[in-house]
C-alpha cells in the first residue's frame, strides 16, 4: 500500500521514520578537529599551567621555557661574587601546557581569521640579540 499501513496518526509518524533520507554533516571548523591525534585512539592528559584544567596532551598548547634562575637584577652581584672564571650560571627549563582558553585569555596564542587559519607554517621568530 502506497501509505504504511500503521495504526498511529499521521502526527506522530516522526516517531519511527526518519524524515531526512541523507545524515545532515555538522560543519568542520579544523580538519584536524583542533588535535594532533591523527591515528591514535586515546591520549594521555595534563594540567593547564594556568587554570589546572586537564587537557589532552596532542590538543594542548606547549611552549618550552629556558629561563635563567638568577632573576636579571641579581646577575651582576651574583658575576661579582662568584670565584670561579667563566662560571656560566644555570639556568631552569620547563615544558609548560595550556588549555585553548588559558592560552587565548593569557594571550600565548591569539584568535585568527577563517583565512589565517588555514596557514600551517609557524611564525617568524624575532632575530637574536647579540651579545
Amino acid at each position: 500500500c502506497p501509505r504504511p499501513c500503521l495504526f498511529l496518526p499521521p502526527d506522530r509518524l516522526f516517531l519511527l521514520f526518519d524524515v531526512r533520507t541523507k545524515a545532515q554533516k555538522m560543519t568542520k571548523k579544523r580538519r584536524s578537529g583542533g588535535r594532533n591525534k591523527q591515528g591514535r585512539g586515546h591520549v594521555k592528559r595534563v594540567p593547564c599551567a594556568l587554570s589546572g584544567r586537564f587537557v589532552a596532551k596532542d590538543k594542548a598548547v606547549k611552549r618550552f621555557i629556558v629561563r635563567n634562575i638568577v632573576e636579571s637584577a641579581a646577575i651582576s652581584d651574583m658575576q661579582d661574587a662568584i670565584v670561579y672564571e667563566n662560571y656560566a650560571l644555570p639556568k631552569i627549563y620547563v615544558k609548560m601546557y595550556y588549555c585553548i582558553d588559558s592560552a587565548i585569555h593569557a594571550r600565548i596564542v591569539r584568535v585568527r581569521s577563517v583565512t589565517d587559519r588555514r596557514i600551517r607554517v609557524p611564525p617568524r621568530r624575532p632575530a637574536r640579540r647579540k651579545e
